[in-house]
């Protein structure tokens, strides 16, 4: 399992950091985590989020972090097709893939704002189109020049540049909340990113089906799910010497994840009956109702607080269960930076070593 980070450049009022800090703040903390070898770091797409997330700009944050930074994968989680030009996507790919020296990932997504899709002259009617033919010209696109012909986009013989340094392109993943983007991606070939708003019960379901659809369309001798991208899933990390300090810091996760369930309720209630069994148990009441606490988002296995050895057994769980790569949300952007650097050296030092085979870089 690899270890991966997660950023959603969080400017919450309350901690008194301007976007400004934020964004410097970040990049150290990108360059730290290069220097203490953790595999990659994630940043997201995210409009008019006040707060939760000032992340519009992903592309150009990561070609700053490409220049702050060695070895680190830097992932794109993601870009939202529905509202950016595949074509434009496809330029700025290969463009941050030279810069990085080969070193993106990139996550394409649907995206679930009615505000995000209005403003951007979308219709969330054709994301299952934009998903189908991005992908197949972002495969083509770091090749020589192609013919495309779909209700979208049309064009012939376009030769879109620069090209991207990993061919034939850098490493695909997909945005999924519902089951049957697990199984599509898996059809597809490509990654999955979960979380970070799914309760662990839910994404074990996931994971299975995932591994199972990879299987159906690709075969045990295929190319296993894991080597380029896998299955991924986010939750949010906090690991102090002291458990007490570190539970007494992670409080703030509350307002990150009760923020990021006012974005995602009205998605997780349309989940409901896919997940029927756990719905009958009760399970997701807790989340669909106000009123999150830390203690509840262990228990639902969405965060892990606590000191190196109780860290390394609450994540070792997910290796055992077969997730790829998980991306840790490190203090979230609830705790101040000298707090998050604390914690990715203790994660690096005493946690991880336990978890992930060592990254040769």
């Amino acid at each position: 399992m690899k270890i991966d980070l997660f950023y959603e450049l969080a400017v919450p009022a309350h901690l008194g950091r301007s976007e400004a800090q934020v964004y410097h703040e970040t990049l150290d903390e990108l360059s730290l985590a290069d220097s203490l070898g953790f595999h990659g770091a994630w940043l997201v797409e995210h409009h008019f989020m006040r707060e939760y997330s000032h992340s519009s700009a992903p592309e150009v944050f990561l070609a700053a972090a490409s220049q702050r930074t060695q070895h680190l994968r830097l992932g794109h989680a993601v870009v939202v097709l529905p509202y950016n030009h595949v074509v434009r996507v496809a330029e700025r790919v290969a463009a941050l893939d030279i810069l990085s020296q080969g070193r993106l990932e990139l996550g394409v997504g649907r995206g679930f704002s009615p505000k995000e899709y209005q403003l951007f002259g979308s219709q969330m009617a054709d994301s299952r189109l934009h998903m189908q033919e991005g992908l197949q010209i972002l495969r083509q696109a770091g090749g020589p020049a192609f013919n495309h012909q779909g209700k979208l986009y049309q064009f012939e013989d376009l030769d879109i540049l620069p090209k991207p340094i990993q061919q034939p392109h850098p490493p695909l993943w997909t945005a999924a909340v519902s089951p049957a983007t697990f199984q599509w991606a898996a059809q597809e070939g490509i990654g999955v990113l979960s979380g970070p708003f799914k309760p662990w019960f839910m994404i074990k379901q996931d994971l299975r089906a995932y591994k199972k659809s990879w299987e159906k369309h690709h075969g045990h001798g295929a190319l296993q799910p894991g080597q380029n991208n896998g299955f991924a899933m986010t939750i949010g990390c906090l690991c102090m010497e002291d458990a007490a300090e570190a539970k007494r810091l992670a409080e703030g996760f509350t307002w990150y994840y009760q923020r990021l369930l006012d974005q995602t309720r009205p998605v997780l209630a349309q989940l409901r009956e896919s997940y029927e069994y756990y719905h009958r148990l009760g399970f997701l009441e807790p989340l669909l109702r106000r009123g999150l606490n830390l203690r509840l988002l262990e228990s639902m296995g969405m965060v892990v607080v606590g000191d190196p050895d109780t860290c390394r057994k609450k994540l070792s769980r997910y290796a055992r269960a077969g997730v790829d790569r998980l991306i840790l949300a490190v203090g979230a952007g609830m705790v101040p930076s000298a707090v998050t650097r604390r914690s990715l050296r203790l994660l690096a030092e005493e946690v991880i070593p336990a978890l992930s085979p060592p990254d040769h870089h």
